[in-house]
């Protein structure tokens, strides 16, 4: 029986495993080469190999993309459990030169997080750590396990739902801040009152694209109710909203600088929010992947410096 499972074993090309997690992460032969750094054809050739060895067509053509099959959906947690054990496997036994590693890492985080951050941490790798390339993924409007299947390497945000497993390190605790053009009518005095603010255009940020927030919960908490008749999905998009109209957004302190750049004025909310407790999240497969190490370390320091801390 030994004997047997050796001469299969000896048979097997874990190279395959590797472009097989690739290709159930990406859904696409040619985002799969690109990120194992391999030719079209290279990746292709695999997957008709992957086919033939699994009996499985793996990935299906649905409309102008693809799509993974019932049985390839089944068999991608352990295809991505099995790389990973692979990986610690063949870099445990030596100390990793994060100067000269060469991996792909992909970062969940809104897109203010990612605008605020993502620069410097870019500009680091450049420094330190050249061989590492970036990935930032936006927010799901749906809870998807990401970190646990592999599909993101570190998540960062406000994040209030996820598998038991994972782990968070929390960075710090923001507010939300209000945001206006220069010259807006709400901005003529010093103080801003709550009645007037609850009467000002509102310009909403929600992914699910819902119509109210915590800021409507804290007015109502006042007696006071305000109509909102447009959200947009991200902050950044929304300050553009802002420019030449007379809406009023918000967005949280830390993200500020982007506003005033391109010259919007940032004022302090006349009603209390909830805070907004930042962290930083990952798999426990990456807690001793010097790589995986050097990048949620930088982050954490770049989130911190931002704000003086």
């Amino acid at each position: 029986m030994h004997e047997t499972q050796s001469r299969e074993l000896r048979g097997l090309d874990l190279n395959l495993l590797v472009v097989l997690d690739a290709l159930l992460i990406e859904h696409s032969v040619t985002a799969a080469a690109e990120r194992l750094h391999l030719s079209e054809p290279a990746v292709s050739r695999a997957l008709g190999r992957l086919r033939r060895t699994l009996g499985d067509p793996i990935l299906v053509r649905a409309g102008r993309a693809m799509t993974p099959t019932p049985h390839a959906l089944t068999i991608e947690p352990e295809v991505r459990e099995l790389v990973d054990r692979v990986q610690r496997l063949f870099t445990a036994a030596h100390a990793t030169d994060i100067r000269t590693t060469t991996r792909d890492f992909a970062v969940l985080a809104p897109d203010a997080m990612a605008a605020v951050y993502g620069p410097g941490l870019i500009e680091r790798a450049a420094v330190e750590a050249p061989g590492l390339r970036l990935r930032f993924l936006p927010e799901s409007p749906f809870d998807l396990p990401m970190l646990r299947e592999g599909r993101a390497d570190l998540e960062l945000g406000i994040i209030d739902s996820r598998e038991p497993e994972i782990q968070l390190r929390p960075v710090f605790v923001d507010r939300m801040v209000g945001v206006a053009r220069r010259g807006h009518p709400l901005l003529r005095d010093n103080r801003i009152e709550l009645a007037d603010y609850a009467v000002a255009r509102p310009l909403l940020v929600s992914r699910r694209g819902r119509l109210t927030g915590p800021i409507d919960t804290a007015l109502a908490e006042h007696g006071l109710h305000r109509t909102v008749r447009a959200t947009v999905s991200g902050y950044p998009s929304s300050l553009f909203f802002l420019l030449d109209s007379d809406l009023v957004g918000n967005l949280p302190s830390c993200a500020s600088g982007l506003a005033e750049r391109l010259g919007l004025v940032v004022f302090e909310l006349p009603v209390e929010t909830p805070p907004l407790p930042y962290s930083l999240a990952w798999h426990p497969r990456h807690d001793a992947d010097p790589a995986h190490r050097w990048l949620r370390d930088t982050l954490h320091e770049l989130m911190l410096a931002g704000r003086g801390d």
